[in-house]
């Protein structure tokens, strides 16, 4: 039986690939306040805004390419079961060949039906425009997670983290939740390693590994010694 890695990816590692981490020191997201493009309260008031702001981010990361940090996970599948559940909703963890990935935040480059959250569309362009429509006859809108909108992963993600062997938490600052008690459902014996420029708080007791660096130089590291052990 391989040992099972879960992989806790959060802004961090997708902002060495040039996107910007989702809230700077001024609480806002690319100029932005969170309540003007992230609530179902803007859709309602602004959805002409909110479209916008979805196609902006869409066409950045669809320029973006997945780092040195991307593939170096895709890598560890090579002696290990491994699960990435990412908060971002980029595809670059796709992109570098990872094949088992839990969105919790909703991926970006698909659409949504704004009555039925349970219809996707992967999208073969940018931009979703306002008039387009699902089957149902219902706007088109980003399938991100907003902010006072249900987690529908986080279920399936707590069932999963008492099953690792390993946690790596890469590039988060455990801010958001439910995402950020991810890590208290891991086993108390199972070691954790934080990647972070800026270590972030950690409240759990399990055998803790900081390393403090930016995830594109020390997750291929970590990998390599992970593989060289195994």
């Amino acid at each position: 039986m391989k040992k099972k890695i879960i992989v806790l990816t959060g802004a961090g590692i997708s902002a060495e690939s040039g996107l910007k981490t989702f809230r700077d020191a001024d609480g806002l997201w690319e100029g932005y306040a969170i309540e003007d493009v992230a609530t179902p309260e803007a859709w309602q008031r602004n959805p002409v805004l909110v479209q916008q702001f979805y196609n902006e981010r869409r066409k950045g990361v669809l320029a973006a390419e997945p780092n040195p940090a991307h593939f170096a996970l895709k890598k560890l599948e090579e002696k290990f079961e491994v699960l990435i559940i990412t908060q971002n909703i980029d595809d670059l963890h796709e992109r570098a060949g990872s094949s088992n990935i839990m969105h919790l935040h909703g991926e970006i480059v698909y659409a949504r039906s704004s009555q039925n959250p349970a219809l996707l569309y992967k999208l073969d362009k940018p931009e979703i425009e306002m008039g387009e429509l699902c089957e149902l006859g219902s706007q088109l809108r980003p399938h991100v997670v907003w902010f006072g909108e249900a987690v529908p992963m986080i279920t399936k993600a707590m069932h999963e983290m008492p099953l690792a062997d390993i946690v790596i938490l890469i590039g988060s600052s455990l801010a958001v939740y439910p995402a950020a008690g991810l890590l208290e459902l891991a086993r108390k014996e199972v070691p954790v390693y934080v990647i972070d420029p800026k270590i972030p708080e950690v409240r759990i007791s399990n055998p803790l590994i900081k390393i403090e660096e930016k995830a594109s130089l020390a997750v291929p590291l970590l990998v390599e010694k992970l593989l060289k052990h195994e």
